[in-house]
């Protein structure tokens, strides 16, 4: 039994390829593509600061485990939840930065349709890129805020006690 056809061969929407838009076209989504090499670096380093963080909560938990000693129990404990907060905010920021990602990914996908498809998307790809960038001062501010938690953990108990002879 034979249908009836209802969609004719030759009914397909025309797409432009236009050599000069398809140049334009990745011209404009190449510069966003720089701020995902700059946030796939920065999810390297935070995953990498977030690995030692764990490795030393691991190192100070065993310490605390094996020792009788209140008072390394007492600093050990202040450890860990120093260490615990720092975990958090790596995770925060490397969450941000894969948002960062995704929306300038989606930037440029929609610049690039644009271009080339004459879609009207230029003020969604100009809130992408806001958001994304956004998202990417965030979480530099998280990561920030991290290092400087680091670097007050530092206590160093020898410096405070003069040198015995």
């Amino acid at each position: 039994m034979n249908y009836p056809r209802t969609i004719e061969k030759n009914t397909r929407m025309p797409v432009p390829l236009d050599s000069t838009a398809i140049t334009h076209g990745i011209q404009l989504a190449v510069a966003p593509v720089f701020l995902l090499t700059a946030v796939a670096g920065m999810i390297g380093a935070v995953a990498g600061r977030l690995a030692r963080i764990i490795d030393r909560a691991r190192v100070v938990e065993d310490k605390a485990r094996a020792s009788n000693d209140a008072e390394l129990i007492q600093r050990t404990y202040t450890e860990l939840a120093t260490l615990r907060t720092r975990g958090r905010m790596a995770n925060v920021c490397i969450g941000l930065l894969t948002l960062c990602a995704f929306l300038i990914g989606l930037t440029i996908i929609l610049l690039f349709l644009g271009e080339i498809m004459g879609l009207q998307a230029a003020r969604m790809a100009v809130a992408g890129f806001l958001a994304g960038v956004l998202s990417f001062l965030l979480a530099l501010v998280f990561f920030l805020t991290e290092t400087v938690m680091a670097t007050r953990l530092l206590d160093f108990h020898l410096l405070q006690q003069p040198p015995q002879r």
